[in-house]
């Protein structure tokens, strides 16, 4: 057990640190592609306004103006020159007035250049002009000093970011990890248990009829082929039983169950059920004054083995008396089948529709069933769109099982 929980330990680890890598890929992936695209997107910004101030001089000068003044709001960020053909600065900002051309492009390029300004490159671009027989070129630079700090600040949010998402990520993958491990784990034990209780209660038949066979091997004489072929057909029969509710079982958890759904009139096969009882030289009485008529919806094979299965059940368990009720209200149909014996204990009420469950241990196999009786009605009930549930019957103090199924008027 221990070694199986550190098996599982390590697969939840492995699980974890694997998801977290893959999650911190794509978080830097992404983060990557988002400030280069961010730059780029601001960058673009940049040229587009120097772009355009260039444009408005341009405009000045084509309009026969000659070369105006040419200013800057900020000489902090920006310069403006406009060349001319030979390179030379023909008017400029107050922030670079006297020096020489500081890039060399043709109209409508872009570039990056070292400035006096700042020790940081200007973006600068070109825009064509003409003054007569002149031609001009305007240079408009600017200092991209916000798009390195926009992008600084989003690299600064998503390096803070990446941590938590990354524990977020650890902790959201440790617990559905350890969740299904869990839920594989039980289904595994369940499996194992299912597997352990079959074999245990097939063994039983197959021991009592080897037992009367070798009896009836070793003292011939004496054999009653009556006594022993009613044996071994008992047996049979109980093992036959065995093998259908296992088959059947197993199909519900392969979600092969297929109803042949036609109206069905549920109190039909409750008082046949109850006249069934009746029969029984040492069955308990049965009572069925409180059926009335209910139709549903459902395989009329299928619910004549869950009433058949929760009477067993209810018969087993009497003392004295079974109590059968049927009514339809408000568009649903309700069954209750109480009895008078023992009860179910609170604690015990959602463990008795497991498989191979029987409270009663000191019952004799043979009496007490296989413990797959309720598994079936369960499985039955649902597959029909109803519930089943089991409380305490009122009126003779046992365990009453209700079922409710959708009516079909």
């Amino acid at each position: 057990m221990a070694a199986k929980r550190r098996r599982l330990r390590a697969v939840r680890v492995r699980a974890t640190v694997i998801t977290v890598l893959a999650v911190a890929l794509a978080l830097v992936a992404g983060g990557t592609v988002l400030v280069l695209g961010l730059r780029a997107e601001l960058t673009n910004d940049v040229r587009d306004a120097a772009r355009t101030r260039a444009g408005e001089v341009a405009q000045v000068i084509e309009a026969g103006r000659g070369v105006p003044e040419v200013t800057v709001a900020d000489p902090d960020e920006e310069f403006l020159q406009v060349v001319d053909q030979r390179g030379s600065v023909v008017a400029a900002s107050s922030n670079v007035e006297g020096l020489p051309a500081l890039a060399r492009l043709r109209p409508g390029g872009s570039t990056e250049v070292d400035t006096p300004i700042d020790e940081d490159p200007f973006l600068v671009v070109a825009v064509g002009a003409r003054d007569g027989d002149r031609r001009l070129t305007v240079l408009d630079g600017r200092t991209p000093a916000g798009v390195a700090e926009a992008t600084s600040t989003v690299t600064r949010m998503l390096l803070i970011g990446l941590p938590v998402l990354l524990l977020l990520a650890a902790a959201a993958t440790w617990v559905a990890v350890g969740r299904a491990l869990r839920r594989v784990a039980q289904a595994e034990a369940a499996q194992r248990r299912f597997v352990s209780d079959a074999s245990h209660e097939l063994r039983s038949p197959v021991a009592t009829v080897r037992q009367h066979a070798e009896v009836a091997l070793a003292h011939p004489g004496r054999a009653d082929a009556g006594r022993l072929a009613g044996t071994v057909l008992d047996e049979a029969v109980r093992m036959q039983r065995l093998v259908d509710d296992l088959l059947f079982l197993a199909r519900a958890d392969e979600d092969a169950i297929r109803l042949r759904r036609r109206p069905v009139d549920l109190d039909d096969l409750v008082l046949e059920e109850a006249r069934r009882l009746r029969e029984r030289q040492d069955g308990p009485r049965v009572d069925s004054g409180g059926v009335s008529a209910g139709r549903v919806l459902g395989d009329e094979d299928a619910l004549r083995r869950v009433v058949r299965n929760l009477a067993e059940n209810a018969a087993r368990h009497a003392r004295s008396r079974v109590a059968l009720t049927l009514g339809t209200t408000g568009g649903v149909v309700r069954l209750d089948v109480d009895d008078d014996g023992p009860g179910v204990a609170e604690g015990e009420r959602a463990r008795i529709f497991e498989r191979f469950v029987r409270l009663d241990e000191a019952r004799a196999r043979g009496q007490g069933g296989a413990g797959l009786g309720l598994a079936i009605v369960a499985e039955l009930v649902a597959a029909h769109g109803g519930t089943v549930r089991v409380g305490t019957a009122s009126g003779l103090g046992g365990a009453r099982f209700t079922v409710t199924l959708a009516s079909n008027p």
